[in-house]
């Protein structure tokens, strides 16, 4: 299952820069996850600052 990011994300970017497939971009007042590249090597969720992601 995907990556999810919530509503905690303070949009700083951490997660898609360390997203090895890029399966994150900047959405509308948050990042999300398109979890249809998501390979859920959870690299994002390691590199989240706020604890703002988890496995959908």
């Amino acid at each position: 299952m995907a990556y999810v990011i919530s509503g905690d994300c303070i949009s700083c970017g951490s997660c898609a820069d360390g997203c090895p497939v890029g399966a994150i971009s900047e959405g509308d007042g948050q990042y999300v996850i398109d979890a249809d590249s998501c390979i859920e090597c959870g690299a994002c969720a390691d590199g989240c600052p706020v604890s703002a992601i988890s496995e959908g």
